[in-house]
């Protein structure tokens, strides 16, 4: 007899695309250091945004179930619909959690109402030490330069920054879609 179907409720395949989606989109200056720093604080970012997506663990069964869409669209709008080199990680970028990452990043106080919404729902902690996101010292702003810039953001976080606010000012993160 066969048991039920195990399905992942990890987010890392996720939050690693997104991440390495927004340093592709957003790169950092020239460095080991400033990858370093830029990469940490888009993956507190896009930790943040995928939890706050997918908060409850049927959330995250049917994204594995479903898949989370990929980076067409959000290549088509970054490079004018050049076709990004075609790889596997690509299948795994979710549009939501990258515009609501770009929201995050360019707005540290909404990084802090994010953080503080997540922990309040159902009473967990889902993601904390997002110091890098919410308080950038100076070297993470240099290494963040473009990754932070409101402007150049603009395009990606306003897809669906409505929904982010309405999940971060909004009642219980569990009912929201």
């Amino acid at each position: 007899p066969e048991g039920p179907i195990a399905v992942s409720t990890d987010l890392t395949p996720v939050i690693a695309a997104c991440t390495r989606w927004l340093l592709d989109a957003y790169p950092p200056p020239a460095g080991a250091l400033q990858y370093a720093l830029a990469e940490a604080q888009a993956r507190q970012a896009t930790t943040l945004a995928a939890h706050l997506r997918y908060p409850g663990a049927l959330d995250m069964e049917l994204l594995h179930l479903l898949g989370p869409g990929g980076a067409d669209r959000l290549d088509w709008i970054t490079s004018g619909g050049a076709q990004a080199e075609d790889t596997a990680w690509r299948t795994w970028v979710d549009e939501t959690v990258v515009s609501w990452a770009a929201c995050l990043l360019a707005d540290p106080a909404l990084s802090e109402r994010a953080q503080r919404a997540l922990s309040d729902s159902e009473g967990r902690g889902a993601v904390g030490g997002l110091r890098r996101l919410t308080v950038p010292g100076p070297r993470d702003s240099e290494a963040a330069v473009l990754l932070r810039h409101p402007d150049l953001l603009e395009g990606i976080a306003g897809l669906h920054r409505d929904d982010l606010l309405q999940r971060v000012d909004g009642a219980d993160t569990a009912a929201l879609p």
